[in-house]
């Protein structure tokens, strides 16, 4: 069934998650340039405009097919691209996968944890989540600084638990459950 984009778009701080579009195609190539952001995703690992067009017709694709939300983060003044989070629902379940990837030049800004924040509370306007959940591989400090400020909490230590670049991966799963009313 296909999902509908949000009104208004969810926003926190100096971010605003937002359709990816045509104009955002430098930050594609921005992303695609970061020797690990492709092995984790769909973002192309050698730019073309053709692959970067690609890539944002599946960001595009997952809301029309159900699958989730596929968002850039862009900065609310001008509306420049900064990154990418997406929220995939899992088939059945009252469970989604939060993920976001920040271009090398505007990370350490607090750009991934106003987005995540974000992307967190327009999960929690889904009426049948209960559970949210991130994977991060444990090298990824920064990753895991941004899970816990957003709210996240360490779960589980999963040996093995993902195949990126052609090897099995451990991966450290991060949770929020749904908050209870008044607390």
């Amino acid at each position: 069934m296909p999902l509908t984009w949000p009104d208004p778009l969810p926003a926190l701080g100096s971010v605003v998650l937002r359709p990816f579009r045509r104009a955002d195609l430098p930050l594609v190539s921005e992303l695609a340039a970061d020797p690990y952001l492709p092995l984790i995703g769909s973002i192309p690992s050698i730019y073309t405009d053709e692959a970067g067009l690609a890539y944002l017709a599946r960001q595009h694709q997952r809301l029309a097919d159900g699958s989730g939300y596929s968002f850039a983060i862009a900065d609310r003044v001008n509306d420049r691209a900064l990154g990418g989070a997406g929220l995939w629902l899992q088939s059945a379940s009252e469970r989604a996968t939060l993920g976001y990837a920040v271009a090398p030049r505007h990370r350490g800004r607090g750009v991934a944890t106003e987005a995540l924040s974000a992307l967190t509370a327009f999960g929690w306007s889904l009426a049948p989540l209960t559970r949210l959940e991130l994977y991060i591989e444990p090298w990824n400090v920064g990753s895991v600084r941004v899970a816990e400020r957003s709210g996240y909490t360490l779960e589980a230590l999963l040996t093995e638990h993902t195949l990126i670049g052609g090897s099995r991966r451990d991966m450290l799963r991060y949770v929020q459950q749904r908050p209870t009313p008044g607390t």
